[in-house]
């Protein structure tokens, strides 16, 4: 066994200051999301979808800004592949009428349209979503906490779980503070988010146990941030690299992905966060030990080697 190196920064020392920054986020995202709630989309609550094509690229702010001068409400424009391909999402009743009186707003207004479709989502379809979705995120969040438990111990699973409903949350609660629609992209991207983050905390806990097997020592304060250290500049690597291919997305991306992009580049930055403060810090109040990784030998067992 060797002993554990000089640590380069000490993550455990300010763990208490991480503590409260996610505790003040996390108030934050449920008072918003219990009260204010989420600004769910077409997917969820159901509604009228009209697809446009125009002659040239126009302004989605000047559609947007024209149907809702006009009496339309919660009106959702996006380009829908090609620039002149144009998406229009109405929260509202279905009326067959509503793709002519759509086109016919925006020819008065100039511009040269023709309807592709108009469709009715119905709010039983939304509430299905809703509910298979949700229970599609208490089974992944179930799946992850028993390979956790398997891989390592519970008391690491405990500490996953916890990491991984502090990083979803958090994304809900920007989504729900700002207003931003919530659809089935963005549900998608939080199950990205879970196994990000799952990712990066696993990686985290090999090392926390692989060094508490090789070292001497019983601080584990000292054995998680000679553990954080030692996979800092990987964590760190892929959330940079990754926060550029998003990035990439927001700018370049369209409308169509732009929630998507939102959702991940938040959801990357607090699951780098957790990995490094939040997921090893909860082994201490969880009370982690050597002996739960390595069990101590049975004294009848050392009295038998010391007989002759």
């Amino acid at each position: 066994m060797k002993p554990i190196t000089h640590r380069q920064l000490d993550f455990m020392g300010k763990r208490r200051l991480a503590f409260i920054v996610s505790a003040i986020l996390l108030s934050v995202s449920i008072l918003s999301i219990l009260f204010q709630q989420l600004s769910l989309g077409l997917d969820f609550t159901g509604g009228t979808l009209v697809e446009v094509r125009f002659a040239v690229a126009p302004s989605l702010d000047a559609i947007r800004q024209l149907l809702e001068n006009t009496g339309f409400q919660d009106v959702s424009v996006q380009t829908f592949g090609a620039s002149t391909e144009v998406l229009i999402r109405l929260q509202q009743a279905f009326d067959p009428e509503v793709g002519n009186q759509v086109v016919n707003l925006l020819r008065d207004d100039g511009a040269a349209v023709e309807l592709i479709r108009a469709e009715f989502v119905g709010a039983q379809v939304g509430d299905q979503l809703r509910d298979q979705s949700g229970l599609g995120m208490l089974v992944a969040l179930g799946v992850v906490m028993l390979y956790v438990a398997l891989r390592f111990q519970y008391k690491f699973a405990i500490g996953a779980l916890l990491a991984l409903l502090h990083d979803v949350i958090i994304v809900l609660g920007v989504f729900s503070l700002f207003r931003l629609d919530f659809d089935l992209t963005v549900l998608a991207a939080l199950l990205a988010v879970i196994g990000y983050s799952l990712n990066d905390t696993i990686v985290v806990y090999d090392r926390i146990r692989e060094t508490i097997r090789k070292s001497l020592l019983n601080d584990m304060p000292a054995i998680f941030n000679e553990a954080i250290n030692a996979t800092l500049s990987r964590t760190l690597a892929t959330s940079g690299t990754t926060l550029l291919v998003l990035l990439a997305l927001l700018i370049l991306g369209g409308d169509m992905i732009y929630h998507f992009s939102i959702a991940l580049i938040i959801g990357v930055v607090v699951g780098t966060f957790s990995s490094i403060y939040i997921s090893g810090a909860l082994l201490l109040p969880l009370k982690l030990k050597r002996e739960d990784l390595i069990p101590a030998k049975k004294e009848d067992e050392d009295a038998e080697e010391e007989l002759p």
